[in-house]
């Protein structure tokens, strides 16, 4: 089956340049109209120019496609919904949200200013919740709606230096998993994408001969599934140098101690068993960890 977006509107947030640039110029291919947003800014997030997203445009165009620039900061939530409503205004729906706008201001924990920690998460995280605020409304009222989260290896298992931009990226996951429960009745669904590529934000930090196997091209397939017709919801996916896989936040099968006086010496004593991974299942929403743990205690307590 070719994937088709035809008739659909997107709307992708970094969009001027590295992997948001490439996404946008997917879904435009494939016949979506894009909003191409885009600060224009540099990597630490400074600066800002429409600049980068009508050349995105342009190239769209050029290639017999339909787009608009916008160069509102995600951290602005009323440029955000005036961002929406302009693209709601020409195309009359919006149908896909790719919240892929970031920054990086690396630095250990230890040495890490206050303000370069919460501007990262202002970006990331309150950038996302303010695109998906903003789209929430005109996805229910039409019934669908697909929106992508942009996390990040660095915010599923850590990297260092990265404590904010982990912290920010995890945030998403937790984001997206609420969003697709709360959004599955008006068939609006939520997923994540953990890209493995070689950007302007990735340029310095390794070696030329990995940065070509890193290709951002090799990410868009990815996201193309995931804001699909038919895409999955509440799903992780991470994608880099051709490969593709599931990232699942598990719940192990566990120990049930009781209320014993000794339960932490017995928990320290078993601690092996509560981490192993066998069997362990994905729960359906966070409602599933207190079933589990009632079901259990149920069991023991008869």
């Amino acid at each position: 089956m070719v994937l088709d977006f035809k008739d659909r509107v997107a709307i992708v947030t970094g969009a001027g340049g590295g992997l948001g640039r490439l996404h946008a110029l997917a879904l435009a291919k494939r016949g979506a109209k894009v909003v191409v947003n885009d600060l224009g800014g540099a990597r630490d997030g400074s600066g800002g120019s429409v600049s980068a997203a009508q050349a995105v445009v342009a190239e769209i165009e050029a290639a017999g496609g339909v787009a608009m620039a916008n160069a509102a900061s995600v951290t602005d939530y009323a440029a955000v919904q005036a961002m929406v409503q302009a693209a709601v205004d020409a195309w009359g729906r919006v149908d896909i949200l790719v919240n892929n706008a970031g920054i990086l201001r690396d630095k250990s924990f230890a040495k890490m200013e206050i303000d370069d920690f919460r501007l990262v998460l202002d970006v990331h995280l309150m950038g996302a919740v303010h695109c998906s605020k903003a789209v929430w409304p005109h996805m229910v009222a039409q019934k669908y709606g697909r929106i992508l989260m942009t996390t990040s290896s660095s915010g599923l298992y850590g990297n260092f230096g990265q404590s904010n931009y982990g912290a920010a990226k995890m945030a998403l996951v937790g984001l997206m998993q609420t969003l697709s429960i709360e959004g599955s009745k008006n068939h609006i669904h939520v997923n994540c994408l953990a890209p493995t590529a070689a950007t302007r934000m990735t340029e310095d930090l390794m070696p030329a001969q990995v940065l070509e196997a890193l290709k951002p091209e090799a990410v868009v397939p990815a996201m193309l599934v995931l804001v699909a017709q038919d895409a999955p919801t509440r799903t992780i996916l991470c994608a880099g140098a051709g490969s593709v896989e599931a990232a699942q936040i598990t719940l192990t099968q566990g120990i049930w101690m009781g209320l014993d006086s000794n339960a932490p010496e017995l928990l320290h004593a078993q601690l092996s068993q509560v981490t192993d991974g066998h069997d362990a299942a994905v729960p359906a929403s966070g409602a599933a960890q207190g079933a589990h743990e009632i079901g259990r205690a149920n069991q023991h307590l008869a």
